[in-house]
């Protein structure tokens, strides 16, 4: 079990040869219900049998059935869903397996269909509200990266962590000597540290300053272009106010969010830096969300957008669709046509997802999918669709 990535995404998308079998259900913490996962998950997977035995033969199904009920016994993976995760989506074919923890609860469904149900794992990859998170010390660093559900710490490649891996052996400043006239003799020469400062520590005094200000300088320029550049998400820090001050004096990172976290990061839990984080960067988010609804009408007065289903379904089909929001809850079962893009609507769950199809053709062709909070939505058909001509 893991978390999804957008590399997850594009290889689910990539796939070919249904049956697509997708569970997806909460998880519950607290006692007694914790303990019911692997129970419930066994009925879920009854109904996929079902479903899968309505469509295709048993010889077909019964390896596939088999592995989806072979997770019941994987004990670990129910004790550390129930304790950490809010949600499980398990996505099978005959040519994957995968089970993907959610920091979302998504709502109860099992699918049996030419595609997965994808929009709780759109949900976790998506940029839409997606941020990092800088936990900034005089001597360390660490870094988070998450959406509105959860954060996970990232150590990229590249990122100093430590002012010992910024400033490797030579971790006190450079300074000039001044002369006894106040004239300096032009080359720097290393500043003296204190005999007992242990190695990776930075020095004190003014020495300490200067040597902060290098790290941070080189804390700065490595994120700039190893994390936010390429990402172009919101960076939070997290410092004491006087670390606020400096870091923010020294960075060029026009990633990083006016609003910052105002205390010391040290011995601070990720669930409780997400609570403290998210206001930071909801504005953001916000306003970009905005700026997507305005967008959808503007177009839509021009004849360049849809919250009519059947229409996006056949726009996204011949690969029209620049931008699709659909709506976190909205559920309309069925499928979706895969050579001629029509609408197949039925009344069971169990059929799929007409807007998880739009969505994955608008990804399989390249277009933006943002999975938006119901009551954000600019339409109350699940969907609304921005045409690229």
């Amino acid at each position: 079990m893991r978390t999804v990535t957008s590399h997850d995404v594009t290889r689910l998308l990539e796939q070919q040869r249904p049956p697509f079998v997708s569970i997806c259900f909460p998880t519950e913490k607290t006692y007694p219900d914790r303990h019911q996962g692997a129970a419930r998950y066994a009925t879920l997977v009854d109904r996929a049998e079902q479903a899968l035995a309505r469509k295709y033969r048993a010889t077909e199904c019964r390896p596939l059935v088999d592995r989806l009920r072979a997770l019941t016994h994987n004990e670990p993976l129910w004790t550390q869903a129930q304790s950490e995760q809010a949600g499980l989506a398990v996505l099978a074919s005959p040519l994957s397996f995968d089970v993907f923890n959610l920091r979302n609860p998504p709502h109860e469904r099992v699918a049996v269909a030419t595609s997965y149900l994808l929009r709780p794992l759109i949900r976790v990859t998506q940029s839409a509200d997606r941020f990092h998170i800088l936990c900034l010390q005089r001597d360390e660093v660490r870094l988070y990266e998450g959406n509105r559900d959860g954060i996970e710490r990232l150590e990229p490649n590249g990122v100093p962590l430590s002012v010992a891996d910024a400033l490797g052996n030579e971790v006190t400043v450079q300074r000039k000597e001044q002369a006894p006239a106040g004239k300096s003799p032009g080359e720097p020469h290393p500043a003296p540290r204190g005999k007992n400062a242990p190695p990776g520590h930075p020095a004190k005094g003014d020495d300490a300053k200067l040597e902060q200000e290098r790290f941070f300088r080189a804390v700065d320029r490595a994120i700039l272009e190893r994390v936010s550049n390429p990402s172009g998400l919101p960076l939070v820090l997290v410092a004491l106010p006087e670390q606020q001050a400096a870091f923010r004096a020294i960075s060029k990172n026009a990633h990083l969010v006016s609003a910052g976290i105002e205390h010391s990061p040290a011995g601070v839990a990720p669930k409780q830096l997400l609570e403290q984080a998210w206001p930071c960067v909801e504005p953001t988010y916000l306003a970009r969300l905005g700026q997507f609804i305005d967008d959808f009408g503007t177009a839509q007065a021009r004849g360049l957008a849809t919250d009519e289903i059947a229409t996006a379904a056949l726009a996204a089909h011949a690969g029209r669709v620049g931008r699709l929001l659909v709506d976190a809850d909205f559920t309309s079962p069925g499928q979706i046509d895969p050579e001629t893009g029509k609408v197949c609507s039925t009344n069971d769950d169990a059929d799929g997802d007409i807007v998880d199809d739009i969505a994955s053709l608008v990804l399989r062709k390249k277009g933006e999918v943002i999975v938006v909070p119901s009551e954000r939505m600019p339409t109350t058909k699940g969907i609304a669709a921005v045409f690229r001509f």
